[in-house]
């Protein structure tokens, strides 16, 4: 239990740093489904070591995915409006969108 654990809090890490770090919308997306994956091994591994005789655990983590998949259409979306616009995808032209 204790190294898929360990794998769960590195890949949050990594991600959380990437997120907090990245300039460019890409990246902070790509960090943000490390942090995603980070969550799907924690769900996995807690349901087969404390209940071991259901499938919640997997249940949750089908759904991270399917939610992130939607987090990265929607995301690539605004990536693809912001750079159609402003012709580059750093997040300094976050700013241009408020209202």
């Amino acid at each position: 239990m204790i190294p898929y654990l360990a794998l769960a809090a590195i890949l949050f890490s990594i991600g959380l740093f990437g997120v907090m770090t990245r300039r460019n919308t890409i990246g902070i997306l790509m960090s943000l489904e490390l942090m995603f994956n980070a969550a799907n091994i924690n769900f996995v591994t807690f349901n087969k070591y404390v209940v071991s005789d259901g499938l919640v655990g997997q249940i949750f983590a089908i759904f991270i995915v399917v939610i992130a998949a939607a987090e990265a259409v929607v995301g690539l979306a605004i990536v693809l409006l912001i750079y159609r616009n402003w012709k580059g995808i750093d997040t300094d032209h976050f700013t241009v969108m408020k209202w």
